[in-house]
């Protein structure tokens, strides 16, 4: 018996780079979208240890509580003062101590932008720390 071999005339000699470029373009556009969001500031959240819960506080004096009480108004260190000069109180609040640990509390109602625009604020005046409060 003899074996014949099927030729194929038609058969295909290149490979077909269509998806591949296809797949290559979206990973690029992934990455266009993708990397302004890398370098955007971001918060950092830590949950409190067992020994940082154990830890001794630190002294009034040295650290600097924000309460925001409603998108306009502020209270710093017990101090009602208006939302738009909080940069301006916290600068010198914060070269004065010297663990620049910023305490931030949140009231009922408050906007998440305008909760994060004050955080942005401490971290633009020098805070080291920042310590989220909840309730």
């Amino acid at each position: 018996m003899r074996r014949t071999r099927m030729r194929h005339e038609e058969a295909i000699h290149e490979p077909n780079m269509t998806p591949l470029i296809d797949v290559c373009l979206v990973l690029v556009i992934i990455l266009l979208v993708s990397t302004p969001m890398a370098f955007q500031s971001s918060i950092g959240v830590q949950r409190a240890s067992k020994a940082g819960q154990k830890a001794a506080f630190t002294a009034k004096s040295e650290r600097v509580e924000i309460t925001l009480v409603s998108p306009d108004v502020v209270v710093v260190n017990q101090n009602q003062i208006p939302r738009s000069s909080l940069q301006g109180l916290l600068k010198p609040l914060l070269d004065a101590s010297a663990s620049k640990l910023v305490i931030v509390r949140c009231g009922q109602g408050i906007s998440h932008g305008a909760f994060v625009s004050v955080l942005d604020d401490a971290k633009a005046c020098g805070a080291a720390q920042i310590a989220v409060v909840g309730g």
